[in-house]
């Protein structure tokens, strides 16, 4: 079954065949978006079932009119969101609500992204604080608007643009330690 459109009607049957090749064809490029999530591997794993069985279950939702993946990626942007929230409730750490606006830092902070690997980058973004890390990927990666993200966190738009912004620096700084330590300096 090699047709998306074959998979999709599948699935809309509840057609277990169908079901397990659209996990086929998704699972390793949505665990590389969970992850980007994710304190863990074990939360990206978490988060990219919990996605697959909301698609499943909403494959109905689904009405043909946009790109399938896109659809399916934001329902998994949006679960790794709310497992975001529900371990912040756990950690009894500070919620989205919480967090301050700033001031936005001046400057245009460039990542020469050739100077490093694909894990690096990775790495990098993924020791950036939560709340930083969820803004820099839906803003940077995902594409998503301020106002978006804004809407998605139930944030200010200002505070949107000020995380991602302290985010890039913060990443800005850990690169260029990377490069540091690359050059024996």
């Amino acid at each position: 079954m090699q047709d998306l459109n074959e998979i999709i009607a599948g699935c809309r049957k509840m057609d277990k065949r169908a079901q397990r090749c659209l996990y086929e064809r998704y699972a390793s490029l949505f665990m590389g978006i969970a992850y980007r999530y994710s304190k863990s591997r074990e939360d990206a794993e978490d988060i990219l079932q919990e996605a697959f069985v909301k698609i499943l279950t909403r494959i109905d939702q689904y009405s043909e009119t946009g790109s399938f993946e896109g659809w399916m990626k934001k329902i998994l942007v949006n679960t790794a969101i709310s497992h975001y929230r529900n371990s912040l409730k756990h950690d009894f750490h500070k919620d989205f609500d919480s967090i301050q606006e700033t001031q936005i830092l001046d400057g245009d902070y460039e990542i020469d992204n050739e100077e490093f690997t694909r894990e690096e980058l990775l790495r990098s973004i993924n020791m950036l604080p939560p709340g930083f890390k969820i803004i820099f990927n839906l803003y940077a990666i995902e594409g998503f608007k301020h106002r978006e993200i804004a809407e998605m966190l139930n944030i200010s738009v200002g505070t949107s643009k000020s995380q991602y912004s302290r985010a890039r620096a913060l990443l800005q700084e850990k690169l260029t330690e990377l490069k540091k330590i690359a050059r024996n300096e």
